[in-house]
């Protein structure tokens, strides 16, 4: 099986780290040309910081970082401090990076990878806010039909949301950017809180990773141990939804995953339901398909997989 060529472009973020970290775990199936940073969880500046602390936790200081966007498009930015910490990174102490940041912009990046790829054989997986890649769609139209898939986190349905009664924080600190992607035409898969408030981390589940014994499974230990603490006292639940790992898994593993495939339209124009995912479930309108949406994981198989391949690195 040859690789999946891939972009992760993320603004860590506990999970987002740990969605990253499967993914370097996991060459067989992925193949990392690139990871692109955006303002989201925290700002530009920790999001880059915190990219280069996983890569280099995980022993992957090869790993081509880029810096992207500071801010969405036609907003300010809102961050997420209070559920990840003032770093983004809360949780294990790790220490500062000291490999580099690649010259040139996330953008560009994204841009000039497609284009030097043959159609349809690089996918995107978005784990923040879509600015960088609603960007890259603006500066280069031409890359909307080269682009395989785009498999990101954020919106929700049946969940609602978890920043507003009804956007998910991805969606909602830049909708406009999410409006553009959703309708670029390329094919899109949807990771949305209905799948990732499915993927929780109970103690059983934690206690699996900090007993791998790395530093990798300790960090990701307590990582977890550190998010969780806001989820579980805002939705009294056994743990706290792990969202961008489904990214991951679902390219290494898509049977661990059901959805359909309906209209998904971003709400931008009502400050009430700013950044609210419109998913069209039940097919009450005449709108196209434009995106596979989740609803649905094998929650057990989901934290074996990411288990197994902590375990490597």
């Amino acid at each position: 099986m040859t690789p999946r060529k891939i972009i992760i472009d993320t603004d860590p973020g506990q999970d987002d780290a740990v969605a990253i970290l499967v993914a370097l775990a996991s060459p067989e199936e992925i193949d990392i040309l690139g990871i692109t940073c955006v303002a989201g969880n925290v700002p530009l500046d920790l999001t880059s910081r915190n990219a280069r602390i996983v890569c280099e936790l995980a022993g992957k200081r090869a790993v081509k970082i880029f810096a992207g966007c500071d801010r969405p498009l036609g907003r300010d930015l809102v961050t997420a401090e209070h559920v990840h910490g003032k770093t983004g990174l809360d949780g294990p102490d790790l220490p500062e990076p000291t490999m580099s940041l690649a010259e040139g912009h996330a953008v560009d990046f994204i841009i000039d990878t497609l284009r030097e790829n043959a159609p349809g054989t690089v996918t995107l997986c978005p784990l923040g806010p879509l600015t960088n890649i609603a960007t890259a769609l603006q500066k280069a139209p031409d890359i909307a039909d080269r682009i395989a898939k785009i498999v990101l986190m954020g919106g929700g349905y049946f969940e609602g949301g978890n920043i507003t009664p009804t956007a998910e924080f991805n969606i909602y600190v830049d909708p406009q950017a999410a409006d553009i992607v959703f309708k670029s035409g390329a094919p899109i898969v949807v990771m949305p809180l209905d799948v990732t408030h499915k993927a929780l981390v109970t103690k059983a589940r934690n206690d699996a990773f900090r007993a791998i014994g790395s530093p990798v499974g300790i960090a990701v230990a307590e990582m977890t141990d550190f998010f969780e603490r806001f989820d579980k006292e805002k939705y009294g639940s056994d743990g706290a939804p792990l969202h961008d790992p489904c990214v991951t898994a679902y390219l290494i593993n898509p049977d661990l995953f059901s959805g359909r495939h309906i209209n998904v339209e971003i709400e931008t124009q009502s400050e009430l339901t700013m950044g609210m995912t419109v998913a069209d479930w039940w097919g009450v309108t005449d709108r196209a398909p434009n995106a596979t949406f989740m609803n649905d994981l094998d929650a057990d198989g989901f934290f074996a997989l990411l288990t197994e391949r902590l375990a490597r690195l």
